[in-house]
């Protein structure tokens, strides 16, 4: 015999135990009131629920889904009237600056060993003397043949100062000079030239070849490109 449940108890199995998620209560409440309308029973469709609403999952799918778009249009940008201009300006302050202001170099030769090995890979920066003249062991660029071929030497001298070797030794005005740089011996032997204005004396690290076969001397500072950047 059908009749009313007394006051203060429960139809069904419903359960006010506050471990259950929120959503449970409100399904399981739109259950009771549905009647069981459907061919899904209340547990089928609280699982249904949450297969298909997981806590969180829509958060980090944007996430993702945000970082994949920014990985995509980083390496496939679209080609609008804004990113080509953008380009266009990118590749204009490279051609500058590589060309006139940063630029690379590879060393061919061993005048600069161990300094700077044979097949290193450098930059020759262009804005430091700007302001300030080339000083006593500088590494210098100079320019030898255009902008295109350069050699790599050391400041030894300054204008009007007395340059001599004597059995390897570097004498300035003569006075020894200390270079803790030349590390591979050296039998040079060269009288005293001075040097002129305007111009600084210059040598590589390597004097162990003969001095025939090393490019070095007196060159004027407007030949002076710059200096390596490391």
């Amino acid at each position: 015999m059908r009749g009313k449940a007394p006051s203060g108890q429960q139809t069904g199995k419903e359960t006010t135990d506050s471990s259950l998620r929120p959503e449970y209560h409100v399904v399981s409440r739109i259950m009771m009131v549905q009647g069981g309308v459907g061919e899904h029973s209340e547990r089928d469709f609280v699982s249904d629920f949450y297969r298909t609403y997981p806590r969180g999952d829509r958060g980090e799918s944007s996430d993702r889904m945000a970082v994949h778009n920014k990985i995509r249009q980083f390496f496939f940008p679209s080609f609008t009237p804004k990113f080509l201009i953008r380009v266009c300006l990118v590749a204009l302050f490279a051609y500058l600056f590589f060309g006139y202001l940063c630029i690379p170099f590879t060393i061919q030769g061993i005048s600069m060993e161990p300094t700077y090995p044979n097949g290193g890979i450098n930059f020759c920066w262009r804005l430091r003397y700007f302001f300030s003249e080339p000083k006593r062991y500088d590494v210098v660029t100079v320019r030898f043949a255009g902008n295109k071929v350069m050699l790599l030497k050391r400041v030894v001298a300054q204008e009007d100062e007395l340059v001599e070797f004597r059995d390897g030794k570097l004498f300035i005005d003569g006075k020894e000079m200390e270079e803790p740089y030349v590390r591979l011996p050296c039998d040079w032997n060269l009288p005293p030239r001075r040097v002129e204005k305007d111009c600084v004396y210059v040598v590589g690290d390597n004097r162990s070849m003969p001095i025939e076969n090393h490019h070095f001397g007196q060159t004027s500072k407007n030949r002076i490109m710059g200096v390596p950047l490391w």
